[in-house]
């Protein structure tokens, strides 16, 4: 799926359904270790809105090149392979050093350029519509059980009348999040990534076709828990929002770097099982500000309602700040 991070090929699907995935080409490896990528038309090419995809093939001289093809949109395509014929051997989708034999390393370096300018441009069309129709769009990271889902049913439950909004939920397997959102009365849309580590542009926009958000209304994404991939792929949304979990090391933000420069506010969650753990909350916001000066800081907990009235408070500025916006484009 993602020669950046190199997580696995598998089907994603969007509200229960497969679609074509968006980043990625097409390599081909020949055997003296060159690789170059070129581009298929004709029947292949995509509609609007779709990405290409990368494979390597190696030859048996030793050379590698990459090429990039697109597909039409519904068609599924799996890409999870190494096979050979005529002297040929292809290889799917995973990190570029581990399947592209003799690729150097600025060319690898290309190749994620490549990927990451591609989400960017689906990211920049997100964030137009967003713009375009008052939509304050935040993305929610973290490392797996840092209590994201129950803070964000906390939110929702607390934010009920007041606001439109929506859930976009990311989880490798299951619709288990989106079911417990929905149980809030909020819409919730699940995507699955399969083996794939973080949600992209091209799917945050093909949900968003999907829920047809209404204006002026809230969306809370809420990414695969990981705390490396999701900082380099652009959603379009106005913020990123890490949640660190008393429960974790106070550490974190310094062995994760850059999903904690990359968000402009951390929520410190789980705050009521402070008095039961050796956890340094004042440690670990330090830590938050030496990588990133600027980074807002509240302390939450979905239990015991810390924190929640300044959570909500900064959720209704964005919302606020984003029908502005609105107002000021319409003219």
């Amino acid at each position: 799926m993602c020669n950046v991070c190199g997580c696995g090929e598998g089907e994603t699907t969007i509200g229960g359904k497969p679609v074509t995935h968006g980043h990625g080409k097409h390599y081909h490896v020949h055997a003296d270790g060159t690789v170059h990528d070129h581009d298929h038309s004709g029947e292949h090419a995509h509609e609007p809105g779709h990405g290409s995809h990368m494979h390597y093939h190696r030859h048996e001289d030793g050379t590698t090149h990459e090429h990039t093809h697109d597909h039409l949109h519904g068609a599924h395509h799996h890409h999870d392979h190494v096979h050979s014929h005529g002297g040929t051997t292809h290889y799917g989708h995973g990190p570029a050093g581990a399947h592209a034999p003799g690729m150097s390393q600025s060319r690898m370096v290309q190749i994620e350029q490549d990927i990451l300018s591609k989400n960017d441009s689906y990211a920049r069309t997100n964030r137009t519509h967003f713009i375009d129709h008052g939509i304050f769009a935040l993305n929610l990271v973290s490392s797996p059980g840092s209590g994201k889902t129950s803070l964000l049913v906390k939110t929702i439950e607390l934010l009920k009348g007041e606001m439109k909004l929506a859930v976009i939920e990311g989880d490798q397997q299951t619709d288990n999040d989106a079911a417990r959102i929905r149980a809030t009365g909020a819409t919730a849309l699940q995507i699955n990534t399969g083996k794939g580590c973080h949600l992209d542009a091209f799917m945050v926009g093909r949900a968003i076709e999907q829920l047809q958000l209404a204006d002026d209304s809230l969306l809370l994404i809420e990414n695969v828990g990981n705390l490396v991939c999701p900082a380099s792929f652009d959603l379009g949304e106005a913020h990123k929002v890490a949640i660190l979990s008393v429960t974790e090391g106070e550490d974190k933000p310094l062995k994760y770097p850059d999903m904690f420069r990359a968000a402009d506010i951390m929520l410190l969650n789980k705050c009521d099982l402070l008095p039961y753990l050796t956890f340094d909350a004042e440690l670990a916001v330090a830590n938050a500000r030496r990588v990133n000066p600027d980074i807002e800081v509240i302390r939450t907990s979905a239990t015991s309602g810390e924190g929640m009235t300044q959570w909500l408070d900064w959720i209704r500025a964005g919302c606020r700040h984003a029908i502005s916006k609105k107002v000021v484009s319409d003219r």
